[in-house]
């Protein structure tokens, strides 16, 4: 009878952590294929989840929003990628830049140079909360917003203290929200899941 070791006895799998430089290399190296939509998060490549149209919808809505709001005060960008640290690159769906765009043509954008991220959130939701908005504030990122479709909400983090948001607030229909860094700059709930709203409850 063959002798196997006791459970007690056997180690666990090493789980090998990559940097974001090693990263970028696989992604120069077409490790995977162009369409294939990834993040790293400390250290660790995380398959996104593929879009649909209400997801889209409501992407493409936020730019125009905040295009036509800060023309010419602040970079707007979409689903283009982040590096947090040395092990963590997201690509939120939406981010607020510090201009001018040609400051990223080399590099990617760092903390510092971020006003806001906003993710849009259907099938997303707690990881969106519970794992990437920790890891903004821990970057120092001053605000983010977590647009939830299938909540019909605006859930906004703000109030850094000891890399953590201190102040969360949901805000509904009929409700808006001032952008941190425009006061002045407010959008409206409404404004922001308009179609999806309805179209979130017929997926």
């Amino acid at each position: 009878m063959t002798a196997y070791p006791s459970p007690s006895t056997l180690t666990a799998p090493t789980r090998h952590r990559i940097t974001v430089d090693e990263y970028e290399r696989m992604i120069t190296a077409n490790v995977w294929p162009e369409d294939e939509r990834l993040e790293l998060i400390e250290g660790e490549i995380i398959a996104m989840s593929p879009l649909n149209a209400p997801h889209a919808y409501t992407v493409r809505t936020l730019l125009q929003l905040l295009v036509e709001a800060l023309r010419g005060r602040a970079l707007v960008d979409a689903q283009n990628p982040i590096r947090l640290d040395d092990g963590t690159r997201p690509e939120p769906d939406v981010m607020l830049l510090r201009s001018p765009a040609m400051q990223y043509r080399r590099r990617l954008p760092a903390p510092a140079d971020v006003f806001l991220i906003i993710e849009v959130s259907d099938t997303t939701l707690d990881y969106d909360r519970t794992v990437k908005t920790p890891l903004y504030a821990r970057a120092g990122i001053p605000e983010t917003w977590v647009v939830d479709l299938n909540g019909r909400r605006l859930i906004v983090f703000r109030a850094l203290e000891d890399g953590e948001y201190t102040q969360m607030e949901s805000v509904r229909s009929g409700a808006s929200m001032a952008l941190a860094a425009f006061p002045e700059i407010t959008l409206r709930v409404d404004d922001i899941l308009g179609e999806a709203s309805s179209l979130a409850d017929s997926e």
